[in-house]
């Protein structure tokens, strides 16, 4: 029920229709295919940081984007790598699809912001963005996870996404 719970507040925050993921269970994902959601959910977080380069004038935000394009563009190489290693190919499902589509409309919505509603808004994005997608992570992802080196390359992202959640929980509470 736990992991349930994480899909829908991960659906509600990208205003999802949450009738659309109950039909699937990330826990029920396999390796290749939670490594496409994880690509993904990386690859969204620095489109995130780039309209936040592009928009905001906060030094801090700045900042705090910077850091996320580097880190993430880092676990992406680091997965890459791994995946090439591996011989596979990460594979498309349910959950990779929503993040993208939800990413889409909030994309648009934050595009539309300036000044401090917009720092606010990709701050509490990026608390309720980690804080779902490390949920995640750690309760569906890691503990269904087989091959050995994922799960390593997972449990180390995890460390550093953490740091991010909290990092972003102190940006929001600065922008107040």
């Amino acid at each position: 029920m736990k992991i349930k719970n994480i899909l829908i507040a991960i659906t509600i925050m990208l205003g999802m229709n949450v009738g659309m993921v109950t039909a699937e269970s990330p826990a029920d994902l396999n390796d290749l295919q939670i490594a496409h959601v994880a690509y993904h959910a990386d690859n969204i977080d620095i489109r995130y940081a780039h309209l936040a380069l592009a928009i905001s004038e906060n030094p801090e935000v700045h900042k705090f984007a910077k850091t996320m394009i580097r880190d993430h563009e880092a676990v992406n190489e680091q997965a890459l790598a791994l995946l090439a290693k591996l011989g596979a190919q990460p594979q498309d499902n349910f959950l990779s699809q929503s993040l993208l589509e939800g990413a889409d409309k909030l994309i648009n919505e934050m595009s539309a912001l300036r000044g401090a509603e917009f720092d606010r808004r990709y701050a509490e994005n990026e608390l309720a963005y980690h804080k779902a997608v490390n949920g995640l992570v750690e309760n569906a992802f890691i503990p269904n996870i087989e091959n050995a080196e994922v799960k390593a390359l997972f449990e180390a992202g995890l460390k550093i996404f953490k740091a991010h959640e909290h990092h972003a929980e102190m940006m929001v509470k600065s922008l107040k």
